[in-house]
């Protein structure tokens, strides 16, 4: 195969895929795992794709494996995520049965949760709990693991227990919002317990700052088109998904 047609073939990849591994490169070309290398150095010198451990992803996203602690995200957009929790929070009716995912976002919700109301909550964040029991709510805390960075319960344990549940309404924390990678977290044990959540909600609403469109983290747990995406802007080249609601 000429060179062109190897550069041709591995950005129409791309386009689909959104990235790609030397291995497949070299599986999918027939090429050796040198020449798959050069060809993707050779693409990434002229803004074609971007090189990255193992292999390349489209220029138009950002890849990071990198998970922010509840400290150093709790800084991080609070006047987008205020304004996004408000819009979440108002979703929550009297008889509903709520699920609430750990992260600075959905802690925002909690936040402001009115005493008054008599809704019942289920969570896996440790300070959501400890929030909306405070306040008088019933609130049933997920058993498991504690995964230290972001304060959160994952593990089997966790997966069995959310398992029984059935829930009207599910609100989820994201790393990352790409169109070909859809809803990515970095750490896969928490990846498969968002995923097991999301199965027991009738409705799923997922809140995301717009810093985090087209950022791609490890581990996909589930697609943008099965919930509502709500943020404080949309940007341009998501604006075809009607189910991503701006609250500005």
């Amino acid at each position: 195969m000429l060179t062109e047609q190897r550069y041709n073939t591995i950005l129409g990849l791309l386009d689909e895929r959104g990235s790609i591994t030397i291995s497949e490169i070299k599986d999918i070309l027939n090429v050796s795992e040198s020449t798959a290398r050069r060809d993707i150095v050779a693409l990434d010198k002229i803004g074609k794709l971007e090189k990255v451990f193992g292999g390349a992803i489209a220029v138009n996203e950002k890849v990071t494996t990198q998970e922010p602690s509840v400290l150093q995200k709790a800084d991080l957009h609070k006047d987008e995520k205020r304004k996004i929790a408000e819009y979440a929070a108002g979703l929550i009716g009297e008889s509903d049965f709520v699920f609430i995912d750990s992260g600075t976002s959905t802690y925002e919700i909690v936040k402001l949760i009115s005493a008054s109301n008599g809704m019942t909550f289920v969570t896996n964040g440790i300070a959501h709990a400890q929030v909306l029991a405070s306040k008088g709510k019933k609130v049933i805390l997920i058993g498991g693991e504690i995964k230290n960075v972001t304060e959160a319960i994952v593990g089997n344990s966790a997966i069995m227990m959310i398992q029984q549940f059935h829930f009207s309404k599910g609100f989820f924390g994201v790393n990352g919002i790409s169109k070909r990678s859809d809803l990515t977290t970095p750490e896969y044990s928490e990846a498969l317990f968002k995923q097991e959540a999301m199965r027991h909600c009738k409705e799923r609403y997922v809140l995301c700052d717009s810093s985090k469109f087209g950022v791609v983290t490890s581990v996909t747990f589930g697609r943008i088109s099965d919930s509502v995406i709500i943020t404080e802007r949309v940007p341009d080249d998501y604006r075809d998904y009607k189910n991503i609601i701006s609250v500005d």
